[in-house]
C-alpha cells in the first residue's frame, strides 16, 4: 500500500512538473525574479561579442538592456555555446534566447519567437584569390559552418560537404589553414569579422556579393511564454518605430535591414 501511494505522488509530481514546464514563461515570472534571464553565444559579433573586460555587449544586448528597463527588471547574460541557446530557452531554463537567430518554420515548431527586429543573409567566405566566385561554385566544395545554426541547415540541405564548428572563430580558421573551401555565416557577422582580421593580417578574406539566404532575427522563448512575449514585442515595436534599432545598428556600424523591407 505504502509502495502505491509513493508511485501516484511520484505520478503527480511529475505531472505538475510537466504541466508547470510547458505553461511557459510570464511576465509575473520575470518581475517576481527582477531580472530577465537571457542565453547567448558571445562569438557573434555585431550581435554579441566580448569586449576587452570581457563583457557580453553587441546590438542584441543594447537592444535588451532597452527592454528590460521598460519591463523593470536586471538583464541577465548567461553565456554557452551556440547548440545550447535554444534547447535551454526550450526547456524553460532561460527566459530568452539571444544570438542572432533566424525564424524558420522548424524552430517555430518549438520555440516562440518576437516579431523580428531585422533582415540578415547568410554570406559566403573565400581566401582571396579562391576560385569560389558564387554559390553555384561552391558543388564538391567543404565548407564550414558553426553547430546548429541556420547556415548548417541551408548548406546540409543543399547537399554540400560541410564541416560544422562550435564557435564561428574555429570556422574561420578552418577555411584559414585551407581544411575548408568556404565559410558561410551571417552576413554582418561574416563583414565584422573578415574585416578584423584583414585589417590585423593584410587582405586575406573576402565576403562574396551573392548571398545564400535571406532571413528574419528575432528573439526567442519557451512555448506557451505569450504573456511575456506579447510586452516585449510592444516594446521591439516602439524601438523600430521611432528608429532606435537602426541606431543601435549605427552604433555599430552595421547596416540595418529593417524587417518590413523584406
Amino acid at each position: 500500500m505504502k509502495k502505491l501511494i509513493a508511485l501516484i505522488l511520484t505520478t503527480l509530481l511529475v505531472l505538475s512538473c510537466l504541466t508547470a514546464c510547458s505553461s511557459g514563461k510570464t511576465l509575473a515570472d520575470i518581475e517576481k525574479a527582477g531580472k530577465l534571464t537571457v542565453a547567448t553565444s558571445p562569438d557573434f559579433p555585431p550581435f554579441e561579442y566580448l569586449d576587452e573586460n570581457s563583457a557580453v555587449v553587441g546590438i542584441e544586448i543594447d537592444i535588451l538592456t532597452l527592454v528590460c528597463e521598460e519591463l523593470g527588471v536586471e538583464l541577465d547574460i548567461q553565456q554557452m555555446d551556440f547548440d545550447s541557446v535554444l534547447p535551454g530557452v526550450q526547456t524553460g531554463k532561460y527566459d530568452l534566447g539571444a544570438s542572432g537567430i533566424s525564424v524558420t518554420p522548424d524552430r517555430e515548431e518549438n520555440t516562440l519567437f518576437t516579431v523580428p527586429y531585422c533582415m540578415a543573409a547568410q554570406a559566403i567566405v573565400v581566401l582571396k584569390d579562391s576560385a569560389i566566385t558564387c554559390k553555384a561554385d561552391l558543388d564538391g566544395k567543404i565548407v564550414a559552418v558553426q553547430t546548429g545554426t541556420t547556415a548548417e541547415e541551408f548548406c546540409m540541405g543543399a547537399g554540400y560537404d560541410v564541416n560544422a564548428y562550435t564557435a564561428n572563430t574555429d570556422a574561420q580558421q578552418a577555411l584559414l589553414s585551407g581544411k575548408v573551401d568556404a565559410w558561410v555565416i551571417d552576413d554582418l557577422t561574416a563583414a565584422d569579422m573578415v574585416k578584423l582580421y584583414n585589417a590585423e593580417n593584410g587582405e586575406t578574406l573576402v565576403v562574396l556579393s551573392e548571398a545564400m539566404t535571406s532571413e528574419p532575427y528575432a528573439f526567442a522563448f519557451m512555448k506557451g511564454s505569450e504573456d511575456l512575449a506579447e510586452p516585449i514585442n510592444e516594446v521591439l515595436k516602439k524601438l523600430l518605430d521611432d528608429g532606435t534599432i537602426a541606431d543601435i545598428f549605427a552604433k555599430y556600424e552595421a547596416p540595418y535591414t529593417a524587417p518590413n523591407a523584406g
